[in-house]
C-alpha cells in the first residue's frame, strides 16, 4: 500500500508538518504513521473491521494481533463479535469482527493524536 503525501496547504503551517488536530478522518487515514495507526484511525471514524476487511481496507494481513496490541498498550477496549465470513473460496468461515465503541473514542483520540506527535519527533530528529 503506497503511503499518501500530504499537500502543503493542508500541513501545518507553523512546523511545515501534518498536524492530526485539524485533520479529516481520510487525511489521518492516508497519512497514518504505521499500520496500526491505519487500523485505529478506521474503526474510530469509519466502521468496524474483520480480518478479510482488514487486509483490503487497511492493509492488515494480522488483525487478531493489532487489536490485542491496542487493547494493551493503549488501554482500548474494543467489542469482539463473532461473526461468518466468505473466505477466498466463497466458503463461510468464523471469523470475528472488532468494533470500537463510543465510550472508547475519545481515548482513541489521544491514542492517535500520540502517534502521529510520536512521528513527527522522529522525523524531526532524523533531518
Amino acid at each position: 500500500m503506497e503511503k499518501a503525501t500530504i499537500p502543503e496547504e493542508k500541513r501545518s503551517q507553523s512546523h511545515g508538518q501534518f498536524s492530526s488536530a485539524h485533520a479529516t478522518p481520510e487525511e489521518l487515514l492516508s497519512t497514518a504513521p504505521s499500520k496500526i495507526a491505519r487500523v485505529l484511525v478506521y474503526v474510530r471514524h469509519f466502521d468496524s473491521l474483520n480480518r478479510f476487511e482488514a487486509a483490503r481496507k487497511v492493509g492488515d494481513t494480522c488483525l487478531n494481533s493489532t487489536i490485542p496490541a491496542l487493547e494493551s498498550n493503549h488501554g482500548l477496549t474494543f467489542e469482539h463479535i463473532p461473526e461468518k465470513a466468505a473466505n477466498h473460496w466463497g466458503d463461510p468461515c468464523g471469523v470475528t469482527r472488532y468494533r470500537l465503541p463510543a465510550s472508547q473514542h475519545e481515548q482513541a483520540d489521544k491514542v492517535i493524536a500520540m502517534m502521529f506527535t510520536r512521528r513527527a519527533k522522529a522525523q524531526k530528529a532524523a533531518a
